[in-house]
Parts: C-alpha cells; structure tokens; sequence
C-alpha cells in the first residue's frame, strides 16, 4: 500500500483526469467528423408544396361540402356532385398555376379508384346500418342520409412537379361534415 499526502493526491486526480480527457478526444473528434445532418423535411426547412395543396384541397372539399345536404335530394345526387366538383374547380386551378412562378408545376385529378376504396373501408353495407348506401361519382363518395346527398369524401392525385423534383400521391380528403 502506498500513502500519498494531500498535496500528491491532487496531482493524483488531475494525472488521472487528463488520461480521461486524452482517452476521450479520438471519440469527440470521431463525432464531429459524422456530419450530422438534420432531417432537413422533419425540421421544416423545406417547404412540401404537396402537402400546402392537400390541405388546400382538404379545406376546400370541406367548405365547398357542407351545403349540399340542404341543397340536394337524393334523387340529385348526379348534380350535386356536379356542383361540388364546379365548386372546387377555381381551387384546383389556383393551386396548378399558383406556383409556376416559383418554377413548381400541379397537377390535381380525381381518382374514382381511390374513391371506391375508400368507400369499400368506411361505408357499411347490409342490414342495420345507421345510413342508406353509398355512392361513387367522378371520385367523389356521396352518402344517402334521410333522403339527402352528403358527400363524405373525394379522391385526388396530386403530382408536384419542382426543381428538387417530383412527388405524386393519391389522397382521399374526408368531408368533416359529411
């Protein structure tokens, strides 16, 4: 056993502190040379222009919805969906030629097929449901509800074309007050 003093057993500690530090410095400059990247898109650094049209759409589909059951019968349901897909068109084209400036280019279709599957998920079908049936037209599922047309949802296929690239999806925007 060896006995150190006060004084030898600081030096003691501070020998062993700088090994420690020596010992550390190869995993401090190893991390440093990772280059660590954000997730540039988790972080909101890069503006998604699909994702700004499917909220556009969303809120239009959502606005632009909520009078038809007061406005169409049943029996209507072909004009009412006429008149929602006539309702949503300047919104449509504001959103392809909104950011050709920019050098963004859109592109918005209704996707029927889209719209039946989303039909086939959420609309029950048989005895004891609480609604009459469903319906698909031009993409857009109409429901009948006491002899009224409420539009429940409307399939799109949104393709942004941009300089980083394209992206193209198939969404279904849920009509809230449906």
């Amino acid at each position: 056993m060896v006995r150190v003093n006060g004084s030898e057993r600081g030096q003691l500690v501070l020998v062993a502190a700088v090994l420690v530090a020596v010992a550390l410095a190869p995993v401090v400059l190893a991390y440093l040379q990772l280059g660590y990247h954000d997730d540039v898109r988790a972080a909101g650094a890069v503006d998604d222009p699909t994702d700004d049209t499917v909220r556009v759409l969303g809120r239009a589909v959502e606005q632009e919805s909520a009078s038809v059951p007061r406005r169409y019968a049943w029996a209507d349901r072909t004009a009412a969906v006429t008149a929602l897909r006539d309702a949503l068109e300047p919104v449509r084209s504001r959103l392809r030629t909104g950011e050709m400036e920019r050098g963004t280019v859109t592109e918005i279709r209704y996707n029927a097929t889209a719209a039946r599957a989303w039909q086939s998920a959420n609309c029950p079908g048989g005895p004891g449901r609480e609604f009459g049936n469903c319906s698909v037209d031009r993409g857009v599922v109409v429901q009948e509800r006491t002899d009224r047309t409420h539009v429940l949802a409307v399939g799109f296929d949104v393709t942004t074309t941009s300089e980083r690239g394209e992206t193209a999806v198939t969404v279904v925007v849920e009509a809230v007050g449906g």
